[in-house]
């Protein structure tokens, strides 16, 4: 079985899987797998990758809108952007709310210090409803995500800490926080209809 089908056969199993279960929320720790499981669930993905928001301090909570979807991040001590990535200001929590909420979310998540050089990390990211990833991170491009079969997903905090034997301050960086949105019932009637309004009319 050659890669691409084992790829294909592996999101298939996990759409069953994740549908025999009634609500169910599933992680990922690939980009591709988790994008592929939210396309065969009939999602679009929106990418916030950060670059346009200005290197600096920021208060708390700061909002933006990607798409159709309004994110806030919050943090106690404020939050700080340098060269597309986001933090904190202080080695604490950070928290992205979305509204409205969403089926998927994922991103790229790992620890920095305060001049946001990359150190290996002990991270932590916890949905609303408790769901959670807890693992290594030692470079910027490693991936969390979750995607729920069941409730949307209303927010995603992310924590970081030294690894075993450090005592350096690490701060919960993100780089780039990526949306699986479904379309609204109404929606997807709307265009089912002007499917076959466009049928009739090539006949």
């Amino acid at each position: 079985m050659t890669s691409t089908r084992r790829f294909a056969a592996a999101v298939a199993a996990a759409s069953r899987s994740a549908a025999a279960s009634a609500g169910a929320v599933v992680r990922f720790t690939d980009y591709s797998l988790w994008s592929s499981f939210a396309a065969t669930a009939g999602a679009s993905v929106l990418t916030e990758d950060f670059n346009s928001i200005a290197d600096g301090f920021y208060t708390s909570p700061f909002s933006r809108t990607v798409g159709g979807i309004t994110w806030s991040a919050a943090a106690t001590g404020g939050l700080y952007v340098q060269g597309g990535q986001f933090s904190t200001n202080n080695p604490e929590m950070i928290t992205f709310s979305m509204s409205p909420g969403v089926q998927g979310v994922a991103g790229n998540f790992y620890g920095t210090d305060v001049n946001f050089n990359l150190v290996p990390a002990i991270v932590q990211v916890t949905l609303n409803d408790g769901s959670a990833y807890i693992g290594f991170a030692t470079s910027a491009s490693d991936f969390v995500g979750f995607y729920s079969t069941g409730a949307a997903i209303s927010s995603i905090s992310v924590s970081a800490q030294a690894i075993p034997g450090s005592s350096a301050n690490v701060y919960p960086t993100a780089d780039n926080l990526y949306f699986a949105v479904v379309p609204a019932p109404g929606a997807v009637s709307l265009l089912a209809v002007a499917g076959l309004v466009g049928t009739r009319r090539r006949r």
